[in-house]
């Protein structure tokens, strides 16, 4: 018996030495290159050894056999060797073509499919766009974190400052320890460090300004060298276009975008599925609702494919901030009994939305929700008459299909284990995770089930929708269809 259990052992430890060795070179290529490394979608850059073995692994679902790191190392070791400009590369892929090439000379093939950036030592990358986070609750501390951790890659997003009222007592010490510690998501992966005298948090180098105002209109951020900054309104304060007007008010401002949906006339953006609407003469814009990104894409896939005639969308939802703790007055009706303590019955207008970024649906969906008592992760039931029969193994090996190589990747995530529960989605930036195994199919109806971590994948969309504003998208190798 020893000889295999000292094999497997084996095996283990000379690729976590390998994963051990890629680690500085990922972090050179994503210092000095501003290329960010990874494996069909599963970022490398800031990861452990096993996390870089468990994206080998995760190469098994689409090529049906891990990816050896044996064969990555090599092509990480080429690649710091090229000089490389700006960019976005998946190894993976990129490893694959290798082999499908015939060539055999790594570099020279290397040489060959990176040709735009090779010999151009980080350029490539956009010129930082100023961003400012109106407000600091939980979708702008997570909008912190996320911008945070792309400061130092080819994002181009630069957070300058937040923005927020005065509050009792140490304001600044406790809005930077609500950025360190969080009861969902965890510790802020990094160094907090608190600038009393410029009222300033610096997280991992990042300097963000606090400013203290009442009103939009009453900031001006040219005094703090901030100019023609993306102003990402978190408040929910205003949601038409008079009320976040008032953002373009402020010297230093250009655009607004709101993270709740917007009113009137403002574009709601579901980023994948309409983000190229966004015309340069945009100044105010909406990212939608959480359930509205995750329902969406979803949606978009199942019409293009099918057709969708009707359907009826049920969102099972943790409680929000706009919720009392226990029993009290609430002008919403039912939301003013305990969320702790009840299944709440609410309106929502998911699904009305949706015509937003997809109009040939307009009136075709309903929709209703449940608050639970639960502080994060929800799940979006999409019972949908199609204009064709479908059957539950070809919908869900399409759906996993298009999560894996389809142009709505980023946002559909795909699984189909037994024992998941929505505390395994925590943290997860897709948009929406349908869950395989929950599917059901009747003729031309189909009932499926989407996942989605209503805080932390609703704020990787919206600052998707930022770098696309800001023009800051690094070029993806090897090309691929978006």
């Amino acid at each position: 018996m020893s000889a295999p259990i000292n094999e497997h052992l084996d095996s283990w430890i000379q690729r976590e030495a390998q994963a051990e060795a890629m680690i500085p070179l990922i972090g050179r290529l994503y210092r000095e290159n501003n290329v960010v490394t990874g494996i069909y979608g599963r970022q490398l850059v800031n990861q452990s050894a096993i996390d870089i073995l468990k994206a080998h692994r995760f190469a098994r679902q689409i090529d049906e056999v891990e990816l050896p790191v044996s064969e990555t190392l090599p092509l990480v070791e080429a690649l710091t060797r090229l000089d490389l400009g700006a960019a976005s590369i998946d190894l993976a892929r990129l490893n694959n073509a290798f082999k499908a090439s015939g060539h055999s000379d790594l570099e020279a093939f290397l040489r060959e499919e990176l040709a735009e950036v090779v010999g151009r030592k980080g350029q490539g990358r956009a010129e930082p766009t100023d961003v400012v986070l109106y407000g600091f609750g939980r979708i702008g501390r997570l909008l912190a974190r996320i911008m945070v951790e792309h400061a130092s890659s080819a994002s181009g997003l630069r957070l300058r400052a937040v923005v927020v009222r005065r509050g009792k007592g140490n304001d600044l010490a406790k809005r930077a320890s609500l950025l360190r510690r969080d009861s969902v998501h965890g510790p802020f992966a990094g160094s907090i460090r608190v600038d009393e005298e410029r009222q300033a948090i610096i997280a991992n180098g990042t300097y963000i300004q606090v400013i203290y105002a009442d009103s939009p209109e009453n900031v001006d951020y040219t005094a703090y060298g901030i100019h023609d900054a993306l102003v990402v309104d978190n408040t929910g304060i205003w949601r038409d276009e008079e009320g976040l007007s008032k953002h373009l008010q402020a010297p230093g401002a250009a655009r607004v975008v709101l993270t709740a949906p917007g009113k009137g006339g403002i574009k709601n953006i579901v980023y994948g599925v309409n983000h190229h609407d966004i015309d340069d003469g945009d100044q105010i814009l909406s990212a939608a609702s959480c359930t509205t990104n995750a329902i969406t894409p979803v949606i978009k896939l199942m019409h293009d494919e099918y057709g969708i005639d009707h359907g009826h969308v049920e969102t099972v939802h943790a409680y929000t901030n706009d919720q009392n703790l226990i029993d009290n007055y609430h002008k919403g009706a039912r939301r003013g009994r305990s969320a702790a303590l009840n299944m709440v019955l609410t309106e929502t207008g998911a699904a009305k939305a949706v015509a937003k970024a997809l109009p040939e649906l307009a009136g075709r969906l309903s929709g209703n929700a449940i608050r639970v008592p639960t502080p994060d992760v929800s799940m979006a039931v999409l019972n949908l008459e199609l204009t064709r029969e479908v059957e539950k193994d070809s919908l869900n090996a399409f759906l996993r299909r298009e999560s894996l190589e389809g142009a709505l990747y980023s946002q559909v995530d795909y699984i189909d284990s037994a024992e998941v529960v929505s505390t395994d989605f925590v943290g997860s930036r897709a948009a929406g995770v349908v869950d395989g195994l929950a599917t059901i199919t009747n003729g031309a109806q189909a009932i499926l089930y989407v996942w989605y971590d209503n805080e932390y994948g609703y704020s990787a969309q919206v600052v998707r929708i930022l770098e696309h504003i800001a023009d800051s998208e690094p070029a993806k190798y090897p090309p691929r269809a978006e």
